[in-house]
């Protein structure tokens, strides 16, 4: 995919755990990971944090920022944090602004209820600000190992 083919990446500024907010314009220069997930302390929104929170390391290496997004509160995002020993920020979405940004609000079947919620969704932007990958409706076994080649390939 050439350049020219990319969409701006939608900017937001949402608050953040440690007490900051992100904006994402402000991170140009950086790639950068946002993935979306539906809720903290879920089974598949903790392990695929837990494995982001593994590959951490490797990310930075690759000169990468990680975000997780989800519609919890600030307080909700300290403890899940916390608990797991993320050593990234988790952002606070509570009016679905990025949500919504990014088209990852869904109508989803949850015992077989229709329910409005998060589709597990991630992006990668590059330092230049464009979105140059994006996987919807994440299966959450590996996917943090694809992002981080896809990430080591910009």
């Amino acid at each position: 995919m050439n350049a020219s083919s990319r969409n701006q990446a939608p900017d937001f500024s949402l608050p953040a755990t440690g007490g900051t907010t992100v904006t994402l314009s402000a991170l140009r220069g950086k790639k950068v990971v946002l993935y979306f997930y539906p809720k903290d302390n879920t089974p598949g929104c903790t392990n695929e944090t837990a494995d982001f929170r593994d590959h951490h390391a490797a990310f930075q290496a690759a000169g990468c920022e990680i975000f997780g997004i989800s519609r919890d509160s600030l307080k909700s995002h300290e403890g899940f944090k916390a608990k797991l020993g993320v050593p990234f920020e988790l952002l606070s979405d509570a009016d679905e602004a990025a949500c919504q940004a990014f088209g990852v609000i869904k109508m989803k079947n949850m015992y077989g209820k229709q329910v409005r919620g998060i589709e597990r969704s991630t992006f990668v932007i590059d330092a230049d600000g464009q979105i140059a990958r994006e996987w919807r409706g994440v299966k959450v076994p590996g996917h943090a190992q694809d992002v981080l080649s896809v990430v080591q390939s910009l």
